[in-house]
């Protein structure tokens, strides 16, 4: 079975919900938890240089501290139920790319993620992460369709 699984966090409820499935899985197998969260890098340009270092790094910061609550969601959620976990925090401009290189890194055997169920011109101007993954990963990759879950947290902990 399954020891060591990435487990990639958007923060959106469908990832939620793949959380509480993952942690699920990892409990019943002894498997331990890498969960990771991929922020864009930032790209702007502006004619005023001074502007767009200011706004650069508010907004930086403001994804870094989204991003560390989603992981310490996670963090919290595998310490509830007994599942070794740690968490990464990545840039990338690929977050597929930074998914599946953090799961080679970390000696994954499993990508355990969301599909956010995206249909038609929303898929295919924003793509899909989770579909890039699954076609470029040599690594297993464990999809949890939009809208599966109905598990919640608090269903979780009792």
């Amino acid at each position: 079975m399954f020891s060591h699984i990435l487990l990639p966090t958007d923060g959106s409820a469908d990832s939620e919900a793949a959380i509480v499935s993952c942690i699920r899985l990892a409990q019943a197998t002894g498997a331990a938890i890498t969960g990771v969260h991929v922020m864009p890098v930032l790209h702007l340009f502006t004619y005023e240089p001074g502007v767009t270092e200011a706004v650069h790094a508010q907004v930086r910061q403001e994804n870094e501290r989204h991003a560390k609550r989603y992981l310490e969601h996670i963090e919290q959620m595998a310490s509830d139920a007994g599942v070794k976990c740690n968490t990464l925090l990545l840039m990338s401009d690929y977050p597929f790319d930074a998914i599946i290189d953090a799961a080679r890194n970390a000696n994954c055997d499993l990508v355990a993620m969301a599909s956010h169920g995206r249909k038609g011109v929303k898929a295919m101007l924003l793509g899909s992460e989770t579909h890039k993954v699954l076609t470029h990963s040599a690594i297993p990759v464990l999809v949890f369709p939009h809208g599966s879950g109905t598990a919640t947290a608090a269903e979780f902990t009792s």
